[in-house]
């Protein structure tokens, strides 16, 4: 599932008119490795594997123009993708993890360029 998952929602980012220019010109050639490396989050985050080795806070303060609204279309489509492509339980727990990781991210990204974090609303659930 966690392959299909990140397999079928980078499908869609690569293509996204907002999303698909930042990550094609960072990640190049090399999506396979990639996705790769995505699966291994992801079964780190939800399985616990221990499998992701890297630091994705600092792979995305190294991205200049990131922003919120970058952040909101990634989730809209995780989200899409999340309950698409998932049983409901299994997408709420991704999708509930998405907002966590990208809220951390946000403020991360926020810290090192001497800015406010954004404001952000969770999802009740």
């Amino acid at each position: 599932m966690i392959h299909d998952l990140v397999h079928g929602f980078y499908a869609t980012v690569r293509t996204d008119p907002a999303l698909g220019p930042i990550f094609n010109r960072i990640i190049g050639e090399e999506w396979d490795a990639h996705l790769a490396k995505l699966c291994d989050f992801w079964s780190s985050v939800m399985l616990m594997t221990g499998r992701f080795r890297g630091s994705p806070m600092v792979a995305h303060t190294k991205i200049p123009e990131i922003q919120a609204t970058h952040f909101a279309r990634w989730l809209h489509l995780f989200r899409q993708s999340a309950e698409r492509m998932c049983p409901p339980e299994a997408a709420a727990l991704f999708v509930a993890k998405s907002e966590m990781i990208a809220q951390s991210l946000q403020y991360g990204i926020a810290a090192t360029r001497g800015e406010l974090p954004p404001h952000t609303e969770r999802a009740v659930s």
